[in-house]
């Protein structure tokens, strides 16, 4: 890669670590007025209200997902999930439950104020079987075959280099260790778009298509990769989603006319060309190679020779 490619995909992940930065303080959207409360798509990801009451406030007010990937992911006690892109915590908090006391959870993000606000939440829900670290998804700060399970919760497709994040997942997995991922895949997206920095950062914009993104998990090495569900984005999950998503500052859409312009648009061009998807993989257990033998030398030969 080029020092430019490699300077232009670091100012992208600076970009949007800003962008969360800036939406983790604010708390409205940024059209004011009666807005969509912030995290209102981990509204509709399929939280039940037992998880979601049983979690420190803050962790699911600071919401930015767009599912649940603990969901039916079958996470056992003893174990060890890796979470990528951690945010304000509401899905290692999940996690540390279903782990219980033995097992070990792991948080992953690059951007200080998430960590901060993961950790306020981690000392708040009393989880002591928790650890938020300070990092990238491209190259994460975990040893590799280490982990049972990763899962991630919408920030997969803000990657510039996702592929790196694929190899990292098939890096750290254990043998037979699965991944659990809840994330945004497009079809069709328009060129402006593609184009738009507040798009990106609102987990659209640099979104890519569902067969790539599985073809990218094969590619990685991962085995039984496929989506077992699916919600797809109407034109008022649309905005609502956008909306709740982008902050007061620096969004690049302001409040007013243009804010509100910005999400009609987004409403009827994007309605059923993005949705959230459950996607599910595993790491192959590789058994021994059996020892080879030389040629012509059968066991019936070796038979013969033990006995002479």
């Amino acid at each position: 890669m080029t020092t430019t490619a490699r300077t232009s995909k670091d100012k992208l992940r600076k970009q949007v670590s800003k962008f969360y930065a800036h939406s983790v303080e604010g708390g409205t959207s940024c059209c004011g007025g009666d807005a969509v409360p912030r995290g209102i798509a981990a509204k509709y990801a399929g939280y039940s209200k037992k998880e979601l009451s049983a979690l420190p406030k803050d962790a699911v007010a600071s919401s930015f997902g767009c599912g649940n990937p603990l969901s039916f992911s079958g996470v056992k006690r003893g174990e060890t999930v890796l979470d990528l892109g951690s945010g304000a915590g509401i899905d290692l908090l999940i996690a540390a439950q279903k782990v219980g006391p033995k097992g070990k959870v792991i948080g992953v993000d690059m951007t200080d104020e998430m960590i901060a606000r993961a950790r306020k939440n981690v000392v708040a829900a009393g989880a002591s079987n928790v650890e938020v670290r300070k990092g990238i998804i491209e190259k994460l700060p975990v040893e590799s075959g280490t982990v049972d399970w990763v899962i991630s919760n919408c920030v997969i497709n803000l990657s510039p280099e996702k592929h790196r994040v694929f190899a990292e997942i098939a890096r750290v997995l254990r043998p037979g260790g699965r991944m659990s991922v809840s994330d945004i895949v497009v079809e069709d997206l328009p060129d402006w778009v593609r184009k738009s920095a507040a798009l990106y950062s609102s987990c659209v914009a640099g979104a890519v298509s569902e067969k790539e993104y599985l073809a990218g998990l094969r590619t990685a090495g991962l085995t039984d990769v496929k989506v077992i569900d699916r919600f797809v984005y109407d034109a008022v999950h649309m905005a609502g989603l956008v909306e709740s998503e982008l902050p007061d500052a620096g969004c690049g859409c302001g409040c007013g006319p243009e804010g509100k312009e910005l999400l009609m648009k987004v409403a009827k061009d994007l309605e059923g060309k993005v949705w959230s998807a459950k996607v599910v993989a595993r790491k192959p257990i590789t058994s021994p190679a059996a020892p080879s033998r030389p040629r012509g030398h059968s066991r019936a030969g070796a038979r013969r020779s033990r006995r002479s």
